[in-house]
């Protein structure tokens, strides 16, 4: 609403409609509605008088940013999105906030003065105790809390890791954001084939490799039972394993695949967070190391900066420890299965999606990509690409991210997601 006045698209003396009609169109809480237009009052967009509908402000107003020329998109996610059907998040309108702010309400009333200090930058002992028995039980994570060492989410960890180590192997096709994090870090990056069966474990010749062994991101295979013995042979005869977990907690056929961690704990850093469970914003993430680089992984994270948000982390032990954290996961993995069938149900024929039933994303295979994504674009849907991730050439398609639409979105993307696969 306030990019639409500072481009006139609003003009002065508009009469905007009322809170409750917005918040009805919207589906969205009357509050809201009635604090933004408190705020945007308060910032001069807007006037209102006793009895009279809120109306738009008349004054000068900051010259709008050019656009961008529209064009073949050299991303399939657009700001503007309406459909927004783009990978790697969760529904963001399911983040608990009532439990977030008890917990966090419980934590300040209980926190001696002393916790608001600098932290230890491994994180609070009580949020460590608390992922290892979480750990433990949902991932078979083998793990004590001094091996354990919490981080700001993935793409913090990948960096640090990419400064421990010369060379790090990714899978091929894998989130080049990722690998970029790592070559940031001073890591020479290779890659290694992914098929049907998961990563290539026979061509590995790195002394580091980084998997996604429950749910290889994003073709959504899972790693077949011989490499993952194999792999652990690999890491036990010298090579280490950056086992990166993403969504593991998302299963839907079956009970979800135990960590590959279990198998060699002093040869695999296991990673996982929050980011798919709760919100990508928290930047809550976690490492479980061998014993030997707890050390060198504190004195890098501690060279580049970081500094541990204490009670965003107190909060988060306290969900762990009193069994809503894992009540939110298992509705989410309803949710979610849900969607994910009712998103293939709807799907036109020849459209046949890849990957195991688990996560919160699904590939589909298409001919030509570049006309797929513009008549999704043309339709303001935003989903990612396929070629993006492989460093070569690769076969192109769609990254469709079902879990990321609130739920009263979700059927509208889904029909305007289908309308242009079938154009």
């Amino acid at each position: 609403m306030r990019r639409a006045i500072r481009e006139s698209r609003l003009a002065p003396g508009t009469a905007l409609p009322s809170t409750r009609a917005l918040a009805a169109d919207l589906g969205i809480a009357r509050g809201t509605v009635t604090r933004v237009y408190g705020d945007l009052t308060a910032e001069g967009y807007l006037r209102t008088s006793q009895g009279a509908p809120t109306r738009v402000a008349a004054g000068p107003r900051p010259s709008a940013e050019p656009r961008e020329k529209s064009g073949p998109p050299t991303s399939a996610w657009f700001r503007d999105a309406r459909w927004d059907l783009f990978p790697g998040r969760p529904d963001l309108s399911s983040f608990p906030r009532t439990a977030w702010a008890s917990a966090m309400r419980r934590v300040l009333q209980s926190l001696p003065a002393g916790s608001f200090d600098y932290g230890d930058p491994a994180g609070p002992a009580v949020l460590r105790e608390a992922l290892a028995r979480y750990l433990a039980r949902s991932r078979g994570v083998l793990a004590d809390p001094d091996r354990i060492v919490v981080c700001g989410g993935y793409s913090h960890a990948i960096s640090v890791l990419g400064h421990l180590f010369d060379e790090i192997a990714f899978e091929d096709p894998s989130l080049p954001e990722f690998r970029d994090g790592a070559a940031k870090g001073g890591a020479k990056i290779v890659t290694v084939p992914v098929d049907e069966r998961g990563i290539r474990v026979s061509e590995l010749d790195s002394p580091v490799a980084v998997v996604t062994a429950a749910h290889q991101y994003p073709l959504g295979v899972t790693l077949a039972p011989e490499r993952r013995s194999a792999l652990a042979c690999w890491a036990a005869a010298g090579g280490l394993v950056i086992e990166d977990d993403y969504d593991g907690e998302f299963r839907f056929d079956r009970q979800p695949v135990g960590a590959l961690q279990s198998l060699a704990p002093e040869r695999i850093i296991y990673a996982g967070g929050v980011s798919k469970t709760l919100a990508p914003s928290l930047r809550i993430g976690w490492l479980v190391l061998p014993r030997r680089l707890v050390g060198p992984t504190l004195d890098t994270m501690t060279a580049l900066g970081w500094r541990a948000p204490v009670i965003d982390h107190l909060a988060l032990a306290d969900l762990l420890n009193s069994g809503v954290y894992d009540r939110h996961v298992r509705q989410r993995r309803v949710a979610y299965r849900r969607r994910r069938d009712r998103l293939i149900a709807a799907l036109p024929p020849g459209f046949v999606p890849e990957g195991i039933s688990a996560g919160l994303h699904l590939v589909l295979r298409v001919p030509d990509e570049a006309a797929v994504l513009r008549a999704l674009r043309a339709r303001s849907v935003a989903v990612d690409y396929l070629s993006r991730y492989w460093t070569g050439t690769g076969p192109g398609g769609l990254v469709i991210g079902y879990a990321t639409p609130a739920e009263h979105a979700f059927g509208p993307a889904v029909e305007a997601l289908v309308d242009g696969l079938r154009a």
